[in-house]
């Protein structure tokens, strides 16, 4: 654009052009931040007369917007990709139909009004999240520690969710700040447990909030965010890359874009493919309409794939008549595993697969009649992140078939007593779905469990606990020390230094809370057991979601405590740490070294 008829000075010409593009920006954020605020104002109040204009607001923002964009397309993004184009131009045109309607120039056409809700819904949500992500990318250039920003990227979903669970329209008869609060918490932390009933208390609208948080929760606000705006804006800034790398575990900073694509697109994908299965299995007798069934099929794929431990059943997959559907047991059972395995872990085996499969094809289509050796892309992350996810599958179990075979196993036979155990196995690993009755399972059944659910998932996944590589290099180093090593070595590698002092470090505050939280919730309500209240935080610091039945009895005070546990959990407590504490400049000095006692 020129400004040469306004500017003869070719600066003042460059500061109009930023003037008038940061005014373009801002009025665009207003505009959907007003559109959006009416919207939940729409959706979340029975009554409609709260709001009787919402109808010309809606008109006047969306013409506005709509303006915004062909003045964009005009002027800011005349040079860009036809893709880029064409997508801005679909945004124009859809606005000012939308507008339309709001003026009512359309009454006329009763099949446009049927739909006119839906098509409002579906641009008011795309508007939101194309400003959010667009918004995030800039935060890099904000004087705040990474660390930081990741921690108010979880509060700042924790906040909406609660305000969202607060709506008269989420629930059936209301709930209190506390039970909002710890809801939304267990939900963006991906754990499960729960105050209310969610099966009950919450309607339509409020488990589908509750899903998108958790959604949200297990790829992380920022990774979500970024892929949005990597994908509506066309592209990233070295800057945003380098912020970036470290949220997804990619080191090649070329790759970032392809890694989030990667990450969301599998993700989704497989989260379809699991609900679809649980469709098309599951007893339809079970339900009393087909979108119940597919409603159902969606939330629970969903909250396994994230480890979430949702439900929209009273007693969980324990429900009679679904206790007995192993089938779909398993299914989530593989999408926990999925889900809590890490995607750094998961791209490793697709760039595996893909080359092999690459190489197969050349061969086979006869484009390439020589081998081509496939270069060993498992790092030491993948490999002992799939080993220690093995072991600790095969000794959960084990020792579940051992100490439950009568007890919650008594009874079941063949495919079914297997397919619980197998569960039993999983769902202590952030998952917090229960197939059997959590009060009737045995002592040493709760202790392993312990133990399992303060292990969790892996790094990268959408998973909590303390993560199983951190557990692995802490046992590697301590068979490091009994051998008289000086090093820790593994798969004809040496692990840095650095991350045995990490891990460490994790496993001495994971303690320190845990033991801090145990100490609080007895302190609130001293009428619980020990036991029962020692597992509520561990599976809250695991985010894990599994209880022996004392949440409901939670007091106030100890709703609070769980919160916080569940929060730190997720977010990591060295991450806390990281952000609140100022990094050390390399040291310059070295005092005398003298040895310590330790046993």
């Amino acid at each position: 654009m020129s400004y040469s008829g306004l500017f003869k000075n070719p600066d003042k010409q460059i500061l109009a052009l930023q003037w008038v593009r940061k005014t373009n920006s801002f009025v665009r954020v207003i505009f959907t931040l007003l559109i959006f605020l009416v919207w939940i104002i729409d959706l979340g109040f029975p009554n409609q007369e709260i709001f009787p204009t919402h109808f010309l607001i809606y008109g006047i923002a969306l013409f506005v917007l709509g303006q915004n964009y062909l003045y964009r397309l005009l002027f800011i993004y005349k040079d860009a990709s036809r893709g880029r184009r064409q997508f801005e131009g679909f945004l124009i045109v859809f606005l000012h139909f939308l507008a339309a309607i709001q003026f009512g120039m359309f009454d006329s056409w009763a099949l446009l009004q049927e739909y006119d809700a839906i098509l409002t819904n579906i641009l008011i949500c795309l508007l939101f999240f194309i400003e959010l992500s667009r918004m995030s990318l800039g935060v890099n250039k904000m004087a705040i520690h990474p660390a930081m920003i990741f921690i108010l990227s979880f509060l700042l979903v924790i906040f909406i969710g609660t305000l969202l669970l607060m709506l008269p329209n989420s629930t059936v008869a209301g709930i209190s700040w506390t039970d909002a609060l710890f809801t939304s918490t267990s939900a963006v932390c991906v754990t499960g447990l729960i105050v209310v009933d969610t099966a009950t208390v919450f309607t339509g609208m409020g488990k589908t909030i509750i899903m998108i948080l958790f959604q949200i929760g297990g790829l992380g606000m920022m990774t979500f965010t970024s892929f949005f705006g990597f994908f509506f804006k066309g592209g990233q800034s070295l800057q945003s890359q380098l912020f970036l790398k470290d949220y997804i575990n990619e080191d090649n900073i070329s790759k970032i874009g392809s890694t989030l694509i990667k990450i969301m697109l599998f993700t989704l994908g497989f989260e379809l493919l699991a609900s679809g299965l649980i469709f098309v299995i599951i007893d339809p007798s079970l339900f009393s309409s087909t979108g119940e069934r597919a409603y159902f099929a969606l939330f629970h794929s969903v909250s396994a794939f994230c480890n979430a431990g949702f439900s929209t059943l009273t007693n969980g997959l324990y429900e009679t008549g679904f206790r007995t559907e192993y089938h779909i047991h398993l299914i989530l059972a593989i999408s926990i595993i999925i889900g809590g395995i890490g995607f750094p872990v998961i791209v490793s085996y697709y760039q595996v697969a893909k080359r092999i499969g690459t190489n197969y094809y050349n061969r086979f289509t006869r484009k390439d009649s020589f081998y081509h050796h496939t270069p060993r892309t498992f790092n030491i992350n993948t490999r002992l992140t799939t080993v220690t996810t093995f072991i600790l599958l095969v000794v959960g179990f084990v020792t579940y078939w051992i100490f439950e075979e009568k007890n919650t196993l008594a009874g079941l036979e063949g495919y079914g007593k297997i397919v619980t155990a197998f569960f039993g196995s999983v769902t202590p690993r952030t998952a917090g779905f229960n197939t059997v009755d959590m009060t009737q399972l045995a002592l040493p059944t709760v202790l392993i469990y312990l133990i399992l659910m303060w292990i969790g998932a892996s790094p990268g996944s959408t998973g909590g606990g303390l993560k199983t590589t951190t557990f692995a290099v802490a046992v590697l180093n301590a068979l490091s020390i009994a051998k008289g090593k000086d090093r820790v070595e593994v798969f004809n590698r040496q692990i840095d230094p650095e991350t045995v002092r990490k891990a460490f470090a994790v496993i001495l505050l994971s303690f320190l809370v845990i033991g801090m939280g145990v100490f609080m919730v007895l302190f609130f309500n001293p009428e619980l057991d020990i036991l029962d209240v020692a597992f509520e935080v561990f599976s809250a610091f695991a985010t894990v979601g599994l209880s022996l039945g004392i949440t409901a009895k939670l007091t106030t005070g100890s709703k609070l405590v769980i919160t916080l546990i569940m929060f730190l959990g997720r977010v990591g407590t060295l991450t806390v740490l990281v952000a609140f504490i100022r990094k050390t400049r390399s040291l310059r000095y070295k005092y005398p070294q003298e040895t310590v006692f330790i046993s």
